[in-house]
């Protein structure tokens, strides 16, 4: 996050409770960073989704994650996720493929602190130099389908071919 916040033009938002020295780690960054870090240590529903429509990226590095609905909601509101790929993360996110320009946000496959890293820079080099790519990503973002309606037919195709 020091690597981040010293040398991107970007602003970071944190939101949630968790790990004590995790949160005194945020609390020192954010007096440190100042102009380009909030750090808000408790559980705001309302205050989230204002962030999740503020927000252009939104990252959830899980170390495991069941299902998660947080990607799919910043997903809802055009903030393009950058997520590990592990469990519903990697089942939900489709990671942008440059060539293509197929995908709904970026991804990384071990949990560091470097591959994490790597994801957001590419994310934020979509942003910053590619607004094409990055409209084209938030569309695919806010376009998919993750009902339930849409889930059963898959189920029910699947149990068909079965």
């Amino acid at each position: 996050m020091d690597e981040l916040l010293s040398k991107e033009s970007m602003q970071l938002v944190i939101l949630g409770t968790g790990d004590q020295y995790l949160v005194d780690r945020l609390n020192v960054l954010a007096r440190r960073y100042q102009n380009k870090l909030a750090v808000k240590i408790t559980f705001d529903e309302t205050l989230a989704h204002q962030i999740y429509a503020a927000a252009d990226i939104f990252a959830m590095p899980s170390r495991y994650e069941p299902c998660g609905l947080s990607q799919m909601i910043a997903m809802r509101y055009g903030a393009l996720p950058v997520v590990r790929e592990t469990g519903g993360l990697k089942d939900t996110v489709r990671p942008y493929n440059q060539y293509t320009q197929e995908g709904t946000g970026f991804s990384f496959a071990n949990y560091t602190d470097w591959d994490l890293l790597a994801a957001m820079k590419r994310a934020l080099d979509v942003y910053a130099h590619d607004h094409l790519t990055w409209d084209i990503l938030v569309n695919n973002a806010m376009n998919t389908d993750y009902s339930w309606s849409n889930s059963a037919k898959k189920y029910l195709n699947l149990y068909q071919e079965i």
